[in-house]
């Protein structure tokens, strides 16, 4: 990743200069890539029956 590419996806998920002292890149990745998964419909949900078979 490069560095603009970085201060773009801080940009988009709304982070202050202050916040960037206390969060890591991974971190900042993983949020970014939770914020995209915001609005994804899965079409299979598992409920608690799945997950005992898991």
């Amino acid at each position: 990743m490069t560095t603009p590419l970085f201060l773009l996806r801080c940009k988009q998920l709304g982070l202050s200069m202050t916040e960037l002292d206390l969060l890591t890149i991974g971190l900042i990745n993983d949020m970014f890539t939770e914020q995209e998964n915001d609005d994804y419909n899965y079409p299979i949900k598992a409920d608690q029956a799945a997950m005992d078979l898991f």
